[in-house]
Parts: C-alpha cells; structure tokens; sequence
C-alpha cells in the first residue's frame, strides 16, 4: 500500500509542475530578401537549433550546421513536445519519469530513405542512439514520432536523421519533381507533326494521343541524362552519324512494337507535354514549390529585358542523338535554332537558371551544367517495359534519320514560362502549371 502512495504522490507531484519540453525549430542563415528581390538571396545554409528546458527551467542549446545548399530552411521543421507523464494510459506508472517522446516533420518524398531498404536505415538509427521510431500509418501523415529514456537518445537520432535526410536530397534516388518549361505543346500543328511522326514509324494509323486509358505518367526526365554531362553538337553532320543502310526488313506486330529494334509506343514523348527544359527541381514541400514559385515571378521584369521586350520564335530542325550513335540510341531530340540567332532566348534562360541557384533550390550539381536547349522526341527512360538492363537499353533509330534526319519541324513562338510538375497533367494534356511568366507577344498587325 506505502508502495501504490508513493506512486501516486510522485504523479501527483508530476501533474502540479510544468512538464519538460523539447522543441526543434529550424534557423536558416540564408539572407532573407523581399519577394521581388528573391534572386538576390544568398545560398541557404540550414542549422537545427535543440532547445531542451528542463525542469528547472534551464535551456541546453545544440547547433547541428547541414551546409547543404539545396535543403529548405524548415526540411525538419518540428514542435516536439515531452508529454505529460500520464499521456500514455499503457505504461507502467513507474517508468512515467524515464519516458520521453518527440515528433518529428519529415517530408514524405523522404521518408522512404528515413526507413531504408527493407528497414535497414530504421532499424541502424534505433540500434545505435537507443530511439524508437514510429512511422505514420497513413502516406498522406508526414510526422513521425521518436520514443526514447532520455532527451539525449532523441537528440543524437534526430542529428542522425538530419545527415541521412541531406544525404537523400542530394541522391540520384529522389526523382526531380518540377521542371521550369518553354511550352510547345501549345501550337496543334507541331503536335500534328508529332503524331504523324510516331505512327509513321509504329505503322499505326491512330493518334498517339487519342489513348485515353493511357497512362501518362513519365513526367519530364526527358532530355537531359543526369549522366551525360555533355550533348553532342547539332552541327554533326546527320549523314555522318547514318551508318549503312540495312537491306533487313522489320515485320511490325499488332501492338505497333519492334522488338528487334527496341522501338516501342512507351519510348516516344507524348506530343502534348511537348516543351523544352530550362532547368530540373527537386521541390519535396509545399514551401520549396511556393519559393520556387516567388522566384519565377520575381524575374518576370529581368527576362523581359533580356528578350528586349521582342518576341522569341525558335525553329527545330533534323534529328540528332545525346551521345551515341542512331544504332544504339537512348535519346533523340530535334536542335533547338533562335529564330535571328542574337542569343536572347539563352541570355533570358540564364536570369531563370541563375535566380533559382541564388535561390537555393538548385543542387550544385545541375548548377554546374551548361544549359543545352533541345526538344527531345525519344527517350528509353520512359520505356514501359524495362529491359533487364537499363543502363544499356537503346533502340536502333538509323531507319529514323534515314527519313527524318534533316526534316524541318517548323518555327514557333514561345508565350511563357512555366513552373511545370512532373506526373501530374492540366486538361490539354500539358504538364500541370504551378506559375508562369509571359513572354513578349507578337506584334498585332491591322
């Protein structure tokens, strides 16, 4: 009976006094600038500031530094509170002292690597800080929840989690969300082009489009191979790269496939998200796409200026390969000409591609590469079915040149640009748009 007294008095005593309470709030050493300023922000570097008040109303301070130029000022932003005592009716009245619990934000495009293979990530942070981790049970939740003794076991699991979370952002394994795009899918006679173009070599007779069940989910990794740090020059002469011509005939099957070649339906850019890429994002967050957002609005004025207010047509002509050779092709795409070649259309990519970098939201990797703009029209990426080995996966597209190797695709004006997501379509078919900018119009003629 003294025993069950002592208890109760000791969760008496507990319930009178103001629980401890840990909280994590992300501090961002990034300088901060007015929204019409934000391409002048200098290159974030994220800390996590651990606040543990303890009892007696003491503050402990941790500072963990990411350095990471591509993490978001709030990627682990969190309140964590140690609960009452009595906010588990399941433990022990005993053990109410010794138990703490915190929660944690985590992104859900990053959960997954939070977890690892087959749990290994998980079960390696549990292992070695002493820490349970809790996952939410429903995709949709983005918080999970750290059960240890003590405030110390939480705080060297969430330094943990913050390395193996900068380590994601930076892996090829978190796929690349939202692209900034030059839509062409706008003008129907190109699209038509298009169309004639795959069912030409499909020997089919319907509109590639005209599939409604078909799933259009290949977004937008469609010309630039994170791999392939260069493209070949369109000024490669097309004859050069069509090897002898075969006298071996392909006998097409009912699905519009061949297999001989690697040519299948899958392979082919759908006409109507036809665009040419600016730049590639990883925007995890609903923050990272707002930012991202502010930032294309904000250089509205600058890339104006850089077109010096005329409108900008480009022209697409032949047929090249990204490295390789039409035999063994994984990307073919049409040269990209400015129509007067001044160099505005790239002058006016460079104020985008540099405020999104200043920004932050660029990785330092595709920072660094030169912007190669191009229209691609075959990709093995999106092949459906995929063969054993990817990283060899190619098609034969010497028959391709051979027909369409120096074909003119035509000239087209560029309206606008958008902050387009990839998997995710509008009602035309295009890429859904989350901001866009407009660009010069042409002059209207009486």
């Amino acid at each position: 009976m003294e025993g069950l007294q002592g208890s109760s008095n000791n969760v008496a005593k507990h319930k009178k006094r103001k629980s401890p309470v840990q909280r994590w709030r992300p501090i961002s050493t990034e300088a901060t600038a007015p929204k019409a300023n934000l391409n002048e922000m200098s290159n974030p570097v994220s800390k996590q500031v651990v606040e543990n008040s303890a009892i007696d109303k003491r503050t402990d301070v941790m500072e963990v530094s990411t350095n990471i130029e591509s993490l978001p000022e709030n990627k682990l932003a969190t309140e964590d509170t140690m609960e009452d005592a009595s906010f588990n009716k399941d433990l022990d009245r005993s053990n109410l002292s010794e138990k703490c619990s915190s929660s944690l934000q985590v992104d859900a495009p990053l959960m997954r690597f939070l977890k690892g293979k087959g749990g290994t990530m998980q079960k390696k942070i549990e292992e070695e800080t002493g820490v349970k981790i809790i996952f939410p049970s429903s995709k949709e939740e983005t918080c999970i929840v750290l059960e240890a003794k003590t405030t110390e076991n939480i705080r060297d699991a969430s330094e943990k989690i913050a390395k193996v979370l900068e380590e994601a952002v930076k892996s090829p394994m978190l796929d690349y969300s939202h692209f900034i795009s030059l839509p062409l899918a706008i003008h129907p006679n190109l699209v038509e082009k298009l169309n004639h173009f795959q069912c030409s070599i499909l020997g089919t007779s319907s509109h590639v489009d005209s599939d409604k069940g078909e799933d259009l989910s290949e977004g937008s990794m469609d010309e630039m191979d994170h791999e392939q740090k260069q493209v070949e020059s369109p000024s490669v002469s097309i004859k050069m790269q069509v090897q002898e011509e075969s006298s071996v005939r392909v006998k097409m099957d009912i699905k519009g496939s061949r297999p001989d070649f690697g040519i299948d339906k899958s392979i082919f850019i759908k006409p109507k998200t036809f665009h040419l890429t600016v730049l590639m994002l990883k925007l995890w967050n609903k923050d990272r796409i707002a930012k991202a957002s502010d930032v294309l609005q904000s250089v509205s004025s600058q890339v104006m200026e850089a077109l010096e207010n005329r409108p900008i047509s480009i022209q697409l002509r032949g047929l090249t390969c990204m490295k390789g050779s039409p035999a063994r092709a994984r990307v073919v795409y049409a040269p990209v000409l400015e129509v007067g070649e001044e160099g505005r259309l790239q002058r006016a990519c460079k104020v985008i591609t540099d405020a999104f970098v200043k920004s932050g939201l660029v990785l330092e990797r595709d920072a660094r590469q030169e912007l190669k703009l191009h229209a691609t029209i075959m990709n093995v990426r999106h092949r459906k079915s995929k063969k054993q080995n990817q990283r060899n996966d190619s098609f034969d597209a010497r028959n391709i040149f051979r027909k369409f190797g120096e074909h003119d695709w035509g000239e087209y004006l560029i309206p606008e640009v958008h902050l387009s997501q990839r998997f995710k379509f509008d009602e035309t078919g295009y890429y859904y748009c989350c901001s866009s900018i407009p660009l010069p119009e042409e002059m209207q003629t009486d």
